[in-house]
């Protein structure tokens, strides 16, 4: 077993990493449709199996050289195929962080940090959503400031991505006590109360893979 730490990945660990993560976010269709269906239009599992499906086929057909076009490739893909508001706004989360951003050809914590912060402030500008108003963003934004803690305290990459899955878990379980502010579950009012976000579930199950894969890569 190896004892070294995997603490920047090249484009092609980057691609297997997201690999990994659509797999996840595919296979917990069934749950998140649950989820959405006890105040939203009960679509966001097939919406987001739908986007990571036909991000896994043009991953899957090329190979990359930076880790900016595995983020582009993710995200237009998930924007052409899933139409909607989830569609821009899950593709933005890949495509918003970027934009204007010099290539990268590792991914490490600052990197990634850098990233999510930029794809956070792009989704906001584009939905209007803030913490608090039972969307992703309730789960997004507390695993980027925790990203952005854990690369400032120059913890491995690893570490960074547990803290960044536990701040998500915290932002879905706090999502239940919110009053939504869009989508069909802002017409139940408090009657939404008591029930998680399904955006930021699955924001949650991003990271949670994302740390099984780095995590995997390093007990290799």
């Amino acid at each position: 077993m190896s004892t070294q730490t995997l603490n920047a990945l090249n484009p092609t660990q980057v691609k297997e990493m997201f690999l990994y993560v659509g797999e996840k976010v595919v296979e917990s269709k069934p749950l998140l449709t649950k989820i959405d269906s006890a105040i939203g239009d009960g679509d966001h599992g097939i919406g987001m199996s739908v986007g990571f499906t036909k991000a896994e086929e043009n991953l899957k057909v090329n190979e990359f050289t930076t880790v900016n076009d595995v983020f582009k490739t993710i995200g237009m893909s998930m924007i052409s195929s899933m139409g909607g508001a989830s569609g821009i706004i899950f593709g933005t989360m890949f495509v918003g962080g970027i934009k204007g951003l010099d290539p990268k050809e590792a991914l490490d914590l600052a990197s990634l940090a850098e990233i999510y912060e930029k794809a956070l402030n792009a989704i906001k500008q584009r939905g209007k959503a803030e913490l608090g108003d039972k969307t992703m963003i309730d789960a997004f934004q507390p695993a980027v400031e925790a990203l952005k803690a854990s690369a400032a305290a120059n913890d491995s990459l690893i570490e960074g991505l547990r803290k960044a899955e536990t701040a998500a878990v915290e932002g879905v379980e706090a999502s239940k006590d919110y009053i939504a502010k869009f989508g069909r579950a802002k017409s139940l009012g408090e009657r939404a109360i008591g029930n998680q976000d399904a955006g930021a579930t699955t924001v949650s199950i991003i990271f949670k893979s994302m740390k099984e894969w780095v995590d995997g890569q390093d007990n290799e």
